[in-house]
């Protein structure tokens, strides 16, 4: 049997991967993003992180200062910023540094903060010097509270992988997320390096004994454990769905920047441009089938010069 008696090896491990390598464009803009938000710290997060590139559109957390915010969070806007004659673009939640933590701790219904960053992330940015010692205890509190519900949710025994599966395929259950299947194994092979000895780092952290049998682990629940483990995992899971739609309604009138994200999205997947007036860019919700019905017509535009050059 294996104990807990502190969390120094999962300490050193989040503040290793929060020190992860990022290209100057990024700290660059994640610096603009936290001087324009007066924040305290940017975390830069997705599949950017993993493969280095620019392209696309990059994930951002910006955690402010203040007390914990009442309501829905995060904020969530969309970002344009100007780099050697190129655009980077940008999705961007924001929500306060302490709500951050709160939801990562698994104090909150919602899932989808503790299950996002118990996988790669890194501090792009602080602004000030007690800023990334909260951010590293917030994110070393998303692995055990993901550790946690993995325990519980996963078989009595089974290898690290067995027992992410089991929790990343709940949480996609759970938060209304459209994903292709096996997409919890992509998570795994792509973060292979974060993942191998992070559960047992973060059960130890977590005070949750197991046993090891080469590859094969059992961790020690206690029935009532179990059971209290699961029940707060069935809240959530009845909780998931609504709270999503509900977030998703929010967002539709709330994303800064929906109009230009929604015309560069048909731009990049069509080649087809679509004409956005001011108008347009203030009320993205409103203006949506007509962002639609302008893709079509541009369409149609296209279609019938290439044929007329014919």
């Amino acid at each position: 049997m294996t104990t807990a008696p502190d969390g120094a090896a999962l300490h050193d491990r989040v503040t290793h991967a929060l020190a992860a390598p990022v290209r100057d464009e990024i700290r660059d803009f994640a610096r603009a993003l936290g001087e324009a938000h007066d924040a305290r710290a940017v975390i830069f997060y997705g599949s950017n992180l993993r493969s280095g590139s620019l392209d696309g559109v990059l994930d951002f957390y910006v955690l402010t200062g203040g007390p914990r915010e009442k309501g829905l969070w995060p904020r969530v806007a969309y970002h344009e910023r100007p780099h050697n004659g190129t655009i980077l673009r940008a999705k961007v939640a924001v929500m306060r540094l302490s709500t951050f933590r709160h939801a990562a701790e698994g104090r909150h219904t919602d899932t989808t903060i503790w299950a996002r960053f118990v996988q790669p992330c890194a501090l792009a940015w602080t602004g000030d010097p007690q800023a990334a010692s909260e951010v590293t205890a917030a994110i070393e509190a998303a692995s055990m509270t993901a550790a946690r519900f993995a325990a519980a949710l996963g078989e009595p025994q089974g290898t690290e992988r067995e027992f992410w599966q089991a929790l990343f395929r709940a949480t996609y259950r759970a938060e209304l997320r459209v994903e292709k299947s096996g997409r919890e194994q992509q998570i795994l092979d792509f973060g292979a390096d974060h993942f191998g000895g992070l559960l047992t780092a973060a059960w130890q952290a977590a005070g949750i004994a197991f046993d090891a049998d080469g590859d094969v682990l059992r961790p020690h629940l206690l029935p009532q454990e179990r059971k209290a483990l699961l029940d707060r995992w069935e809240r959530r899971r009845r909780m998931g769905k609504p709270l999503n739609v509900v977030r998703l309604l929010r967002a539709g009138t709330t994303f800064e920047g929906g109009a230009r994200y929604l015309a560069w999205k048909i731009e990049r997947h069509s080649g087809v441009v679509v004409p956005l007036t001011p108008f347009r860019e203030r009320h993205p919700i409103l203006m949506s089938p007509v962002l639609v019905a302008g893709y079509w017509q541009a369409r149609r535009r296209k279609r019938a010069a290439l044929s007329s050059d014919d």
